[in-house]
């Protein structure tokens, strides 16, 4: 089920009391609205305030670009298998277009990019390739722990953007992309359970030893 998000035309696009009802990621992707405030400029906030939004937005950012080369890894090997390959594609599609609203995040709200993006691809690659080498159930094992890593840490966020001001059309928009994307990862979990990723060798290890690079490596973006 797709994440939707409703909006009072008066916080995001034009001042009129009118409801609009879309995924909050068309905002970025709509050439349309590349002018609009919520979309083109970043809120005057504390640097406490500032602080929480370039970690969230630099970890994520990092996050996306892993999750793109974890899919290619997995694609390359599974990519011409009849069952999983189209599964893989679907996904990795939609991981691309929350690459590209990141980027536009990143660069909405002048973020310095993670100093690891090279590591996370790397890295990426070689994690989607190595499960996907093991079987298709480790591949969705990988996704499965990836995912839900990454669901947990959108909801982390959702709770320091409490902090940031609602005043500013900017940041209620990031608040339904981050949910959106969250709602979109969880899919991912629930269709690698769907697709037998805990009848891989070895689940609950394998599992362990993902779920905990992955938090290494949100931590160390956050620094980085």
């Amino acid at each position: 089920m797709l994440a939707r998000c409703r909006f009072l035309a008066v916080n995001a696009l034009r001042p009129s009391t009118r409801t609009i009802t879309c995924r909050a990621s068309d905002f970025y992707t709509d050439p349309s609205k590349n002018q609009e405030p919520g979309v083109s400029t970043s809120p005057d906030i504390s640097p406490k305030q500032r602080k929480i939004l370039n970690r969230a937005l630099r970890v994520d950012q990092a996050g996306e670009i892993a999750a793109n080369w974890i899919y290619r890894g997995q694609f390359a090997v599974l990519g011409r298998d009849p069952r999983v390959g189209p599964l893989i594609q679907e996904m990795w599609d939609q991981e691309k277009l929350h690459l590209e609203v990141m980027d536009k995040l990143q660069l909405q709200h002048e973020v310095r990019p993670t100093l690891l993006s090279d590591v996370a691809k790397v890295a990426g690659y070689a994690l989607g390739a190595a499960t996907a080498l093991m079987g298709k159930e480790a591949a969705m094992a990988c996704t499965e722990a990836v995912e839900t890593v990454i669901g947990e840490h959108y909801d982390d966020q959702l709770k320091d953007f409490e902090l940031l001001p609602s005043s500013h059309p900017s940041i209620p928009l990031l608040r339904d992309v981050i949910k959106e994307f969250r709602d979109d990862e969880l899919e991912h979990l629930d269709t690698a359970v769907e697709h037998h990723s805990q009848r891989a060798p070895a689940h609950a290890l394998l599992s362990a030893v993902i779920a905990g690079g992955c938090k290494v490596a949100i931590e160390l973006c956050k620094r980085f």
